[in-house]
């Protein structure tokens, strides 16, 4: 499941309306960033997994222009070249949000890592490592394939070595930093070309007191000073899209340390191949892959 929202709608509110759709599951990973400046929020959840059928709601403080909405899809659905989905336009009555979020996305146990919203009340599990991250504006909360994958590959990664050097790009919601800056408790520097995603990041770093050890800024890819001063790093984590991730190879490699590591995210499985075969380019290797769903993690050693 993946949302996005501006607000957080905890308070009583007295009408709402929504729009919903079907979608491929390939058309999934970009839905998000097609309707969040126009709506309050935009979550997808996968209701039939045999098809790999998504449904998208979209939320919205007044009726919506529907043109504007049915444009939008339409562009999404050319892009991936699927048919146009028909949609639904539902008033929303007046509803405890606070209860809806607490049903909606519930706690999570990821490997040893515990990710949770602001309104859970519970004490994490013993021997657990709380990360507290609410379903916002930028992308990453637990729910999604490619976020779950990324905290598996990274448990399984402290299992086994150290890192000092550590760079998230694309880092969304900030939670793949938050998650190796607690592992290892080193310098993690975050990046994102999304200025609205860093400041979350910067947020929920405060939040789960990590100031010390993440740091973030805006970048567009590997091009921001920073990430050069930065470099070389002996962890690259990177949970984008395909083809991003294979325009990035290059790049990724010349700030990689020898013998270093990247987990890449925010594939298919479908598309494991394409990204496999860029970076073999640069002498990266497959290590381990971690699959949920249609989605794949995959961890690489220079």
């Amino acid at each position: 499941m993946t949302a996005r929202s501006k607000a957080n709608p905890f308070a009583q509110s007295p009408q709402y309306w929504k729009v919903v759709f079907d979608i491929p599951a390939a058309a999934a990973g970009t839905a998000d960033n097609s309707f969040d400046d126009i709506s309050l929020a935009v979550s997808g959840f996968e209701t039939d997994e045999a098809n790999k059928i998504w449904t998208y709601e979209l939320l919205f403080g007044a009726p919506p222009e529907m043109p504007e909405v049915e444009r939008r899809l339409m562009i999404l659905c050319s892009l991936h070249n699927i048919p146009i989905p028909k949609t639904q336009l539902v008033k929303v009555e007046q509803q405890d949000w606070l209860a809806q979020v607490a049903k909606n996305f519930p706690p999570l146990s990821i490997g040893r890592f515990y990710v949770h919203g602001s309104h859970v009340e519970e004490s994490p599990p013993p021997g657990s490592i709380p990360i507290q991250v609410d379903a916002g504006a930028a992308f990453g909360s637990g729910e999604h394939g490619t976020t779950r994958c990324c905290l598996e590959a990274l448990d399984w990664l402290a299992k086994k070595r150290s890192f000092k050097r550590v760079l998230d790009m694309g880092c969304g919601s900030g939670v793949l930093a938050i998650a190796a800056a607690k592992l290892w408790k080193t310098d993690v520097l975050a990046v994102d070309i999304d200025p609205i995603a860093v400041r979350i990041t910067q947020a929920n770093v405060q939040t789960n007191r990590e100031a010390m050890h993440v740091t973030s800024a805006v970048s567009d890819g590997y091009t921001h000073e920073r990430v050069r001063r930065g470099g070389p790093y002996d962890l690259i984590v990177s949970n984008i899209l395909a083809r991003p991730l294979v325009a990035f190879a290059p790049d990724l490699a010349a700030h990689l340390q020898r013998h270093g590591v990247a987990v890449l995210s925010g594939l298919l499985v479908s598309q494991e191949k394409q990204v496999l075969s860029a970076h073999a380019m640069q002498g990266l290797k497959l290590k381990k892959r971690f699959v949920h769903n249609e989605w794949c993690t995959l961890v690489l050693e220079r």
